[in-house]
């Protein structure tokens, strides 16, 4: 039975979930308080990640946050401040970094990269968005030392026992699949299951896609309250209109703890601030990179190469911090000493908010408190990588079908206290 949806978040997750659920014969709007023409969604390394099977709360996370909380250049930074929702935070990411949950949440996170890369090579083959840019020449783990060489080669070892296809480079056989620039790394992990794509081709396109076939995109439209009764949401309010929907979804990205709250929800939730620099010029880079005692990333995209990374914990903010474009300009000359990021490029920077859980497991599905309201948020640094498989787990609750994968682990109801 077709429904009328509304999805609260304009991001490559709620544009997913309205791809999905168009497709299932729903009518769909998507409300966006902006103009869907940056934030985390356009500026992210366009990564499709299986060999991600790491969350960011491991081991050694915590030690390393207090380590770096008063560098505000490090690639991990908290910014000190009194606020309770960060405090509680906090705590939640201490007690989630254990060697246990760790190891418990690798599979999972590996399945739902495997489901999404099929999902973004299925719409590519659709022909529906038209041609965009997605390849699949993997991704390079760099490393400048023993201690972060092992430390990867730890992990390829717990994805090749997963099913993922991992190669060990020394240093020549390296240079040799990147002959165009020079390389400054002992050797690299190179996980050939990944994929790369360019995020500012193919977010026009997704949208320009969803317009035509019907679906409602309300832009520079602010939810400001969420009607609940008796355990359904009645009403969706914004500056400019009410909506009466049969579903909502909350895809709000940072934002969608505050509107957790409007209905007694209480959804652990961080931006995480990353930044970008595009360089237009020529590199030679032609496969992607983490650079991994910087923490950086490096990709080739449609017609120009991305530097980006860091993870900033200051609240919701996009102020620019100079010292950490610096940081990450550092990083690429440092792993590629032909490539030298200028003044112009790095003025251009820009910054996008990546909402991160506690335990580096995404929101995806229903709470308890409320029968008709889908949580599809809290995906950190895999947002990019997981929108569509998000978009799709979220069009199978509403249809009320089987799941693609036990989505257990991803409730709005866990606890991490």
């Amino acid at each position: 039975m077709s429904k009328h949806i509304v999805i609260i978040g304009g991001g490559i997750v709620g544009l997913s979930s309205a791809y999905f659920l168009h497709e299932s014969g729903h009518e769909v709007t998507v409300i966006d308080k902006a103009g869907i023409t940056d934030g985390a969604s356009f500026v992210n390394a366009g990564y499709i990640t299986p060999s991600h099977i790491i969350p960011l709360a491991s081991p050694g996370m915590i030690a390393k946050g207090m380590k770096w909380m008063f560098n505000s250049a490090s690639p991990f930074y908290m910014k000190p401040r009194l606020d309770m929702d960060f405090i509680k935070w906090a705590w939640y990411f201490h007690r989630s970094s254990t060697k246990v949950k760790v190891e418990k949440a690798i599979p999972v996170i590996k399945d739902i990269n495997v489901l999404s890369r099929e999902l973004f090579e299925g719409m590519k083959t659709s022909g529906k968005l038209g041609d965009f840019h997605l390849e699949s020449k993997g991704l390079f783990m760099l490393y400048q030392t023993r201690n972060e060489g092992d430390h990867e080669l730890g992990v390829a070892e717990k994805a090749r026992f997963l099913g993922l296809e991992v190669h060990d480079l020394d240093h020549s056989a390296l240079q040799a699949l990147e002959p165009k620039v020079k390389i400054d790394a002992l050797g690299a992990v190179h996980y050939i299951c990944d994929r790369h794509t360019t995020p500012t081709e193919f977010m026009p396109k997704l949208i320009h896609y969803l317009e035509t076939v019907g679906v409602k995109i309300k832009r520079h439209e602010t939810v400001q309250d969420i009607q609940l009764k008796n355990g359904t949401v009645q009403s969706v309010t914004t500056d400019t209109h009410i909506y009466t929907p049969d579903e909502v979804v909350l895809a709000a990205g940072s934002w969608s703890s505050a509107l957790a709250k409007k209905l007694g929800v209480a959804l652990p939730l961080q931006a995480g601030k990353g930044y970008r620099i595009n360089v237009l010029r020529p590199t030679g880079i032609s496969i992607p990179a983490v650079l991994m005692e910087a923490k950086a990333a490096c990709t080739p995209m449609n017609g120009f190469t991305r530097f980006a990374g860091t993870m900033e914990f200051s609240g919701i903010n996009t102020i620019i911090r100079k010292e950490r474009v610096e940081a990450i300009a550092r990083a690429a000359k440092r792993y590629y000493p032909e490539v030298e990021i200028n003044d112009e490029e790095k003025a251009e920077a820009k910054s996008g908010l990546r909402p991160v859980s506690p335990d580096g497991l995404p929101y995806i599905g229903r709470s308890n408190i409320c029968d008709n309201l889908t949580f599809a948020t809290g995906h950190a640094m895999m947002g990019w990588s997981l929108g569509p498989a998000t978009g799709k787990l979220v069009s199978e609750l509403i249809n009320g079908a089987p799941t693609s994968m036990d989505i257990t682990p991803f409730s709005p109801d866990r606890k991490f206290g």
